[in-house]
């Protein structure tokens, strides 16, 4: 009976690898983008994505004017490592990678004609969906977002794109990244916002993933009511980090109970313990300041109250390390001074974008510009706390100073073709 049971168990254990390696199988895709491509449909599992705005590019590789497009996987919640093959044995080329809303993973890259490079970094693809019974209670507006459907979609732009193969097979190894905020977190879906959640990404090498549940006009309290944090505790695992930033929001709650030091208190222990119970690592991020300057406009004034030492006490109470987002913003914008400031967040002009008719004016809200210099604190606070994924950061990382900013002039941000101009929820 003992030899039988075992002969059972070792059948069921070789079924199972059979069938695990099937899956994994099944979610892989090696796309030779030299051939001729689909559109992604329910028939299609892979293929050309939001072509009503970018068309099918399956002659990108030759057209003397390629034009961004984004191409699509239909596979499961989890981490997947995607491997490009960047360049065009017909021209010279100039790259932008993004993935899903806006993530940006590499910038600007150049080939020259038959030249060709490979890229290698994981991307978090998930969905609204916990459990059998549970999901994410996401926004009305969130339901359209590339980042809550059930696709892996991949974004090629830049001065002159050109992919020629497209690699992506699930990963489990990765450290992975999870981010819990609000407007100045979430990975934006819409031209000109932007975010330092979905630029972090590009600085991490690809033993690192980026699981970004920041949504607009959250506050801790809303976040964990609507299960976003239900949802990282049924994939955190040992090792990985979870990235707190909230305050913007918090402030302005009027229930009974409300307070920096009650119910906002209380919904970052609540944060702490759950992450601690899945032996990952929680870090707290102050609130970036917004561009108030005082009436000599020279210096940002504290609009957040009692919410950043809140934090701040809570974090010292629990042992929790914290990245001073609220003293480097405070910083970089007084060091770009009253006007320059503005260049770091949604100040456009009228007519800037399509259909725009009014100005822009925006003083909390990130442009990319912005966001891509947020991300770069973010970075130096991990550094500062010597975080161990720090060094997973990628070979051409440079030390950031926010008092000496890049230069806004020097910035190249190819737009997405998805606009809005509707004001993300927040202030």
């Amino acid at each position: 009976m003992f030899r039988a049971a075992y002969a059972m168990r070792a059948l069921f254990l070789v079924c199972l690898a059979a069938l695990t390696s099937s899956l994994a199988h099944a979610q892989s895709f090696d796309i030779d983008l030299a051939e001729p491509q689909p559109v992604i449909s329910e028939g299609n599992r892979y293929g050309y994505d939001l072509v009503s705005l970018s068309g099918v590019a399956d002659a990108q590789l030759k057209s003397k004017q390629p034009k961004p497009f984004y191409f699509s996987f239909s596979v499961p919640d989890g981490n997947y490592r995607v491997t490009l093959t960047l360049g065009s044995k017909y021209r010279a080329s100039e790259t932008t990678v993004r993935a899903e809303s806006r993530r940006l993973y590499f910038e600007n890259v150049t080939t020259r004609k038959k030249e060709l490079k490979t890229l290698t970094f994981i991307v978090n693809k998930r969905s609204p969906r916990i459990d059998e019974k549970n999901s994410i209670k996401i926004k009305p507006r969130e339901k359209d977002y590339v980042n809550w459907d059930n696709r892996l979609t991949l974004e090629f732009t830049g001065k002159a794109p050109a992919v020629t193969r497209i690699e992506v097979e699930p990963d489990t190894t990765a450290t992975t990244l999870y981010l819990c905020g609000n407007s100045t977190v979430v990975d934006q879906e819409y031209e000109p916002w932007s975010s330092w959640g979905q630029m972090v990404t590009r600085w991490f090498n690809d033993r690192v993933s980026i699981a970004n549940y920041a949504e607009s006009g959250l506050t801790a309290t809303s976040f964990l009511a609507q299960n976003r944090f239900d949802k990282i505790l049924s994939t955190l695992r040992k090792g990985d980090y979870v990235f707190c930033e909230f305050g913007h929001n918090d402030q302005k709650e009027r229930a009974p109970g409300s307070g920096a030091y009650y119910n906002f208190a209380f919904a970052l222990k609540r944060l702490i313990d759950g992450v601690r119970s899945k032996g990952a690592t929680v870090v707290f991020i102050t609130p970036t300041q917004r561009r108030a300057f005082d009436k000599e406009n020279r210096h940002i004034l504290e609009t957040h109250g009692d919410y950043p030492d809140a934090m701040r006490e809570v974090a010292r109470r629990e042992q929790v390390p914290v990245i001073e987002l609220h003293d480097m913003t405070r910083t970089f914008f007084e060091t770009l001074g009253f006007e320059d400031s503005k260049r770091a967040l949604v100040h456009y002009p009228a007519g800037t974008f399509p259909g725009q008719v009014n100005e822009f004016a925006d003083n909390t809200h990130f442009n990319p510009y912005g966001a891509y210099e947020v991300a770069k604190m973010v970075v130096m606070g991990m550094k500062s706390l010597s975080l161990p994924v720090v060094n997973e950061l990628r070979d051409d990382w440079k030390d950031y100073d926010p008092a000496q900013p890049d230069d806004f002039n020097a910035f190249y941000w190819p737009n997405s073709l998805l606009y809005e101009l509707k004001k993300p929820d927040g202030n």
